[in-house]
């Protein structure tokens, strides 16, 4: 049976007792009750006979209602009952359900655990012969290791063992050559102290040998030593000025070769810090016409425009077969300047006659003069200078259209000026008074074609007197040596000068004079032994030279290189420097038949 039946039947057992039990106390209660009454029961009022009676009703009532509740109890103890056995007959239905599909669970897992247990086991039987076999295989490999581990060892050991021996060896050889170089080292100090003792003596007796040749040679000489080293001291003292004279001279002739040195190293300097822009200019100007229509009206009727334009600017007009363009041509550049304004103001105006010529030449001159005021104060703003006379002004104005060997002279002007004060900076002299003089040096160019004379004695006349200062006025008129130079501000300017025009590119130079030049150069070079071919390269700055290996050598062309550069230094004046370059070339050629 379950726990649920036997508590359903424990239960029922009670409430069949209890309602038993409650029967029987109501059966003898009733019966005391019967037989206590008394026979002839007393009729009337009395009190303790109607409590009596109320009590036993009350007691019988209550009895009835217990016997109602047990009688309630007991159907409901048997509805129970009957439930209990119907819910336990499922219960055993479910039980031996239950125990059969326990029982076939059971009967499956033991065969599950049986086959379970048998791969088990045979899984760990092949685990445990794959395990016997690693550890087989780990166990061989540990014992080659130790083997080889061993091996090793053993052999260290013998090396250890070999180079103890020999380090034991070798010490026992130094300490056999230490035992002998403590012998030796004991015969030299007994050597040394026989020597020292020897040297003592010597000493002494040549003291005195010294002593006694000395007392000879004053009785020779007839001098004491105080007056005989008198004598050499004055014999030295000679000996010694000269020596300084000569070290002087040697000194002031290094000093005159580093003077030279460094003023060369100034120039060059100077020369490479100031770049200038360079135009140049001919006595030709060319005017570009709209059309040729225009030539017909600037010759007019019957050329009186073109006269009328000649008689006026002073220019001569050249008309020829160029299309749309006519030249002007005048020596004097302010002019020819004046002219191609005006001609220029006359084409675009398209009105050209004698009157409107007159009017427009008045035009283009003011304009000119406007130019040459702005290009001489930026060049006084260039350079740095700002106290100048107006006239001076209007003259260096003047030189902005004018040329010297292609050179503008006013750049030129500007270029020598931030030279020469370089080099006064370089030399810690004055740089502003040393930068006008060499500003003001060719301001007589603006006059030569007016007033006759050189044009630094006429820049000197104009400078002296518009109130220049006397040094100002001295470089102007020595820088071409009219003048000999006699102050650093003379020198400095000619050397400015020299600077600017003679720099490479400044100047213009004569093609016949180009073509000697480079012509002379490869006779130079060509006239050598051994030289195959010469070419002038780079407007003849660099000069390459061939040469034949089997008779020069490298040595040779060293050689060669230095001769040809001498005698051009020697022979010819250039610009700037000239390379050589010596190329040998060994060709060697074999045929394979």
């Amino acid at each position: 049976m379950t726990g649920v039946q036997i508590a359903l039947t424990v239960a029922l057992t009670v409430l069949v007792v209890v309602v038993v039990a409650v029967l029987v106390v109501a059966l003898k209660v009733v019966r005391r009750l019967g037989g206590t009454v008394p026979a002839v029961a007393p009729v009337g009022d009395d009190p303790a006979f109607l409590a009596e009676k109320d009590r036993q009703e009350h007691s019988l009532a209550s009895l009835r209602t217990a016997a109602e509740d047990a009688t309630a109890a007991v159907d409901e103890a048997r509805a129970a009952a009957a439930a209990a056995r119907t819910e336990a007959a499922a219960a055993k239905a479910e039980a031996s359900a239950a125990r059969s599909e326990a029982r076939r669970i059971i009967d499956g897992a033991r065969a599950e655990a049986d086959s379970l247990l048998e791969r088990s086991h045979r899984q760990a039987e092949t685990d445990a012969e794959q395990a016997r076999a690693t550890a087989r295989r780990a166990g061989e490999r540990e014992v080659n290791q130790l083997t080889a581990v061993a091996k090793e060892q053993s052999q260290d050991a013998e090396r250890r063992q070999r180079r103890l021996d020999e380090r034991e060896r070798l010490l026992a050889e130094e300490a056999e050559r230490l035992a002998e170089r403590d012998r030796r080292i004991s015969g030299t100090e007994a050597d040394l102290l026989e020597r020292e003792a020897s040297f003592a003596r010597r000493e002494s007796e040549l003291a005195e040998g010294e002593e006694r040749h000395r007392e000879e040679l004053e009785r020779i000489a007839g001098l004491t030593a105080d007056a005989a080293r008198v004598e050499v001291v004055e014999t030295i003292e000679a000996q010694a000025k000269r020596e300084a004279a000569l070290l002087v001279r040697d000194i002031e002739n290094d000093a005159r070769n580093t003077a030279e040195q460094r003023a060369r190293h100034i120039v060059v300097d100077a020369i490479q810090r100031v770049a200038s822009e360079q135009t140049a200019e001919s006595v030709v100007s060319v005017l570009h016409l709209p059309s040729d229509e225009m030539k017909g009206r600037i010759i007019g009727r019957e050329g009186r425009n073109i006269r009328a334009f000649e008689s006026t600017t002073g220019v001569n007009l050249i008309i020829d077969d160029t299309p749309e363009a006519v030249l002007l041509s005048c020596f004097d550049p302010v002019r020819r300047e004046i002219g191609r304004l005006t001609l220029e103001k006359l084409v675009l105006d398209g009105r050209i006659h004698p009157h409107r010529i007159e009017e427009v030449f008045d035009q283009a001159k003011h304009e000119v003069e406007r130019l040459c005021q702005r290009a001489a104060e930026d060049a006084l703003v260039e350079v740095g200078i700002t106290d100048l006379h107006p006239e001076l002004m209007t003259l260096l104005g003047r030189l902005r259209y004018r040329t010297s060997y292609g050179q503008n002279v006013l750049k030129h002007l500007v270029e020598t000026a931030h030279i020469a004060g370089i080099m006064a900076a370089e030399l810690r002299l004055d740089p502003p008074l040393i930068k006008r003089c060499a500003f003001l040096h060719d301001i007589g160019k603006a006059l030569t074609h007016e007033v006759e004379g050189s044009h630094a004695l006429i820049g000197a006349d104009v400078a002296r007197k518009y109130g220049e200062h006397e040094d100002v006025v001295h470089a102007i008129e020595a820088h071409h040596n009219e003048v000999l130079p006699q102050t650093i501000e003379a020198v400095l300017t000619q050397a400015s000068d020299a600077c600017s025009g003679g720099r490479p590119g400044a100047r213009r130079e004569s093609l016949e004079a180009y073509v000697k030049r480079l012509e002379r150069i490869e006779e130079i070079a060509g006239g050598k032994s051994g030289v195959e071919k010469v070419f002038a390269m780079q407007a003849g700055r660099e000069i390459r030279v061939m040469v034949r290996p089997d008779d020069v050598d490298d040595i040779g062309a060293a050689v060669l290189a230095r001769d040809v550069a001498k005698q051009i230094e020697e022979e010819l004046t250039y610009p700037g420097q000239i390379r050589v370059t010596v190329v040998r070339e060994s060709r060697v050629t074999e045929i394979a038949r």
